[in-house]
């Protein structure tokens, strides 16, 4: 029984993103609306730093604020 759940469940997860595929087709994107305004384009650090820095900075200053602002008692210290 547990084989035919799998074959469901996997027939179901392909054919959700075939779905996902086709109904999200870049065809359109072509085509330039009245209101499209594109921004000027980024260069390779600036693309780094917004999309790969900036997002660790942030995760590495909160993970900081949570450890450092940790009150529980809980924890034994190591010696």
């Amino acid at each position: 029984m547990d084989k035919k759940n799998a074959l469901r469940a996997g027939a179901v997860a392909a054919g959700t993103t075939l779905m996902m595929l086709l109904m999200s087709s870049p065809a359109l994107a072509l085509t330039r609306d009245d209101g499209d305004d594109p921004a000027p384009k980024l260069s390779v650090a600036e693309t780094l730093g917004l999309y790969v820095a900036a997002p660790l900075v942030l995760f590495l200053v909160i993970a900081g604020l949570v450890m450092v602002l940790d009150r529980s008692k809980d924890r034994v210290k190591k010696a």
